[in-house]
């Protein structure tokens, strides 16, 4: 028994057949088309190369970026492929497929802390949530070792959690949001700013954009931190904080037993993470007289989207 995962992210199309233990045995990589019926085509051409291959393919998991509905099958959002408003994507890769199998459609951060809570740094917990820092910050939620979606399948937002009234305009449509302070593009926006205020420090930064602080990206500031740079370290420091107050904020409502962080950013390690824990208890509700949340950093990698695909397909 095997399941087909399906990763659809904003350049590529990841594929993989797993097997019953979520390990996986075959994978396949196209670049991602805008265009709705491409993407379908793509899924279903690979399904039928799986099933040729000799794998018993029970099921179809998609791990998609955009608004999921409580159905599993319907995309009633997604910024980068416009068709996706109240697109039912299971019925249309289904229909390619005579509806061999069924397809089971995930938002992409529920994959990934999926993933995580089954085979990562979550394994073990009962009340998990993961966020990932990556271009936003996307969190999944894991209630009594059940992913939660809440009842129209958008539960887990956290990067929209209002954190500053009137603050700076998200993607959204909204202000203040949580991903506008902590997130790869906050990073970036945090660092341009100190250049620009203390250029007297700012060497190591300005060489690694070639002088141009408008190309500094958030690579080169994990690089410069990691070699102990105050600006890049100032920069890290800041979205730390704001990680912490974002997850002191849930942990008012959720009271989890640990936070796992994932997303590129948190390649530096306790550069992020130090901050982070330090704002957590700084900011945490009775936070001397209750128990304190782990704050650990993911471990099921770059396939953690696709394994939690897999695994959610079948339950």
């Amino acid at each position: 028994m095997s399941t087909l995962a399906i990763d659809i992210g904003g350049t590529k199309i990841a594929a993989a057949v797993c097997d019953a233990n979520d390990s996986i045995i075959q994978r396949w990589r196209v670049p991602t088309p805008m265009d709705a019926d491409a993407i379908n085509r793509h899924i279903a051409d690979v399904y039928r190369e799986a099933v040729a291959a000799g794998h018993d393919v029970q099921a179809i998991g998609i791990s998609a970026a955009g608004n999921v509905g409580a159905d599993r099958k319907t995309m009633t959002f997604a910024a980068n492929i416009p068709a996706w408003i109240n697109y039912n994507l299971s019925e249309n890769v289904g229909a390619l497929i005579d509806h061999a199998v069924p397809v089971v459609v995930e938002n992409d951060a529920n994959c990934a802390g999926w993933g995580e809570y089954v085979h990562g740094a979550g394994q073990g917990s009962r009340n998990m949530v993961a966020l990932t820092v990556g271009t936003g910050l996307g969190g999944a939620i894991v209630i009594n070792g059940e992913l939660f979606r809440g009842s129209f399948g958008m539960a887990a937002e956290l990067g929209h959690l209002p954190m500053v009234p009137d603050g700076d305009h998200c993607g959204c449509g909204l202000r203040g949001c949580a991903e506008r302070y902590t997130s790869g593009t906050s990073l970036e926006n945090f660092a341009k700013s100190a250049v620009r205020r203390r250029p007297q420090d700012a060497g190591r930064l300005l060489e690694l954009c070639g002088g141009d602080v408008t190309k500094l990206e958030g690579p080169m500031v994990s690089q410069a931190a990691q070699e102990g740079d105050v600006l890049g370290l100032y920069a890290f420091g800041k979205i730390g904080e704001w990680l912490g107050r974002t997850m002191a904020a849930v942990s008012a409502v959720l009271d989890p037993d640990i936070f796992v962080i994932g997303g590129g950013v948190v390649a530096v390690g306790d550069i992020l993470l130090e901050p982070a824990r330090y704002n957590y208890a700084r900011f945490l509700e009775g936070s001397a007289y209750r128990g304190h949340a782990k704050i650990v950093a993911a471990t099921a990698g770059q396939d953690a989207g696709l394994i939690g695909a897999a695994n959610l397909a079948l339950r």
